[in-house]
Order: structure tokens, then sequence, then C-alpha cells
């Protein structure tokens, strides 16, 4: 097991970046920069063994600073959308930036993405790991609380990247952290994910209007294109007239997982490519999982060892809590409170097939 630290990049106010990179004791491996929490890199072995890069994302700094939808970094406050950039708490109404359209994305212009976090090396017992801190004071982004999050980021010997988040706050405010690769398990990143096998264990999802706001219905997958309850091709369902795949240009939905109690971890998803016989198993403790599936790609940016990203060259599953809950009483709550704070599991578990 090795982990080595290396400058990435400096900021342009001159601040240093860095890049950990984590190997475990099988040879795979993982790097994270501390702009975003972002891991920069995930290598994991086909069904002969080669290790290969599986997420998206850039060489360089300069690339997540001028042009990056959120590769591979934790995103909050709030990760997904809330409807006008509003909510009300204890009566009082807030109003965060309009950073998506008229609605607020990701923790706006400002999140945690774009926020420099704290890194250092941790002893995992089965494994390699690190623990990211960022301290986001009350008012920034105009969120209510002094908000300290922590998360272990680690993998382990048998291939599993793990996010184990912690979060306290001094005052009541809203929380729904997340992490956004875009992972193409083919190893290949300039060709689509759509031959990709994809399971999610959910019964229902929440359905969205064009601008990608639940509207606070939660509907049946069964009959339509959002089923995904046994492990379907992508490009089977995502081609399929459906005024949600409209929307969305494709998948950009949240699906309300099965057997949700919080704290409980389990297996939300399968992601399957069949060529190189990767096989990525999400397990988490949320309730919901966002399926985006690459759409707004458009070969504008130029990867790692110049691959362009095209159009649905990479998806994201991102464990969370339901986009735009605090405007809807009836969806599980996001509040966190000094005596009630935050904790999220989710994992990536890797494994070949054939």
């Amino acid at each position: 097991m090795t982990a080595t630290t290396t400058l990435f990049g400096t900021m342009p106010d001159g601040q240093p970046v860095y890049r950990f990179t984590l190997a475990n004791a099988t040879g795979a491996s993982f790097s994270i920069i501390n702009l975003g929490a972002t891991v920069q890199s995930l290598y994991m072995p086909d069904r002969a063994g080669k290790l290969t890069d599986v997420v998206l994302g850039y060489d360089h700094l300069d690339g997540y600073l001028k042009n990056n939808p959120y590769l591979g970094a934790i995103v909050g406050r709030y990760g997904n959308r809330i409807h006008n950039g509003q909510f009300s708490l204890n009566g009082k109404m807030y109003q965060l930036a309009q950073n998506d359209g008229e609605q607020h994305l990701h923790g706006g212009p400002q999140g945690f993405d774009k926020r420099l976090w704290q890194l250092e090396e941790i002893t995992i017992a089965d494994g390699v790991g690190v623990r990211a801190t960022l301290d986001s004071p009350d008012g920034e982004e105009n969120y209510p609380g002094h908000v300290r999050l922590d998360i272990r980021i680690s993998l382990s010997n048998d291939n599993e990247l793990r996010f184990e988040y912690s979060g306290t706050t001094n005052q009541p405010t809203i929380l729904n952290p997340t992490h956004h690769s875009y992972f193409n398990l083919s190893g290949f990143p300039d060709t689509s994910i759509e031959s990709h096998t994809l399971q999610i264990h959910a019964d229902g999802y929440t359905p969205v209007n064009a601008a990608l706001i639940p509207s606070g219905q939660i509907e049946r997958v069964a009959g339509s294109p959002m089923d995904f309850r046994h492990p379907v091709p992508i490009e089977a369902n995502i081609g399929q007239p459906h005024e949600q795949l409209t929307f969305g240009g494709g998948f950009d939905h949240n699906f309300v997982l099965a057997d949700y109690q919080p704290g409980k971890v389990r297996e939300i998803a399968v992601l399957t490519d069949a060529i190189s016989g990767r096989v990525m198993t999400v397990l988490s403790d949320q309730p919901g999982v966002q399926f985006y599936s690459g759409n707004n790609l458009d070969g504008s940016i130029i990867g790692k060892e110049g691959f362009v990203y095209g159009r649905r060259c990479g998806l994201c599953l991102e464990a969370q809590h339901f986009p735009d809950s605090p405007n809807h009483a009836d969806f599980p709550s996001t509040v966190v409170t000094p005596e009630s704070p935050y904790h999220q599991f989710t994992s990536y578990r890797f494994s070949t097939s054939g």
C-alpha cells in the first residue's frame, strides 16, 4: 500500500492545490485533490487484471477551474436542485443563488466543489484513505449556520471506494452533500455509457417538470423507461419516447430507493460493462440516488490524456436525499441541527464478471 502527495497546481490567489494518490494492496488506486475534495482518478482492474481509469476528469488544475461540470467533486451544501433557490426553515425564508436558470444547483456558484478542503492521510485497517474536512461559515451562499463537514474517503484492499460523511452545525440548516464522479467502466472515456447495463433498486422515482424540479409526487417505474429494477442496457431505455426523458435530455432523475431506513446501508445499484467485465456495486444509507446519463457533455471538454468528453461518455450515480426536499414536506427531511448531526455512508464496490 502506498500514498504520495504532489503539488497539482496553484489557485489564482496563490493557494496551492495538492493531489493525494493512494494505492491499495492489489495496486488499484485513486487520486484526490483538495479543490472540491475531487476524485481526480480511479484505477480499477478489468477481467484480465488490467488497471484503467474509470472516472472522468482533468490532468491539470486549469480544467477544473475553467470548464468543470462537477467532475468527481463533493457538491453541497445541497446536492441537486432547489426550486427558485428558496426554502423556509423555522418560519424564515432563505434566498439562495439561482445558478441553474431560476433554480439553485449543487450549493451555488461557490459551493463545496469550489472550496479548498483540508486533506490528511488516515490509517485504514483494510486499505488506504484520507480525511477531507471543510468549514462552511454561517451565511455562505446564504445558507444558515456554520457547518463542518468531515468525510473519510478510503479504498479497501478488495476495491471498495467508501465515503463516510459526518456533518455538524451550530444552528438548524439544510445539508445534502453528494459525490459527483462521472463513471465510464469501459476505460475508454470517449465512448458512450449507453452500452453499460444498469440496475437500480427502486420501485419509484420523483417526476420533474421542464426545469427538472420535482412535482412532489412519487411515480412507479413499472411500465416506463425509468424501470431499472432488473439489469437493463441503458441504451434500451434512454431512447424511448417519454416526457421525462425529453425534460432531462435523457436520464437526470432521482430514484426512490427500496428498503430505506435512516442509517441502514444496503445495495442500491449495480453498473456493468460487458466488454471490460467491470462491475460497480453502489451501497448507501440514503433514500435516493440521482442517475444522470451525461446528457450535457457536448465535446467541449478535453479531459485526461486528451480524451474528448462527448455526450453520454460518463454517468453519475449520486446517493442523496431527494431534490427540492426543503419544499416538500412528504420527502425525507434534509434539516440538520446541533442535536441531530448529519451522517451518510456511500460506497462503490468494484469487481469483475465473465
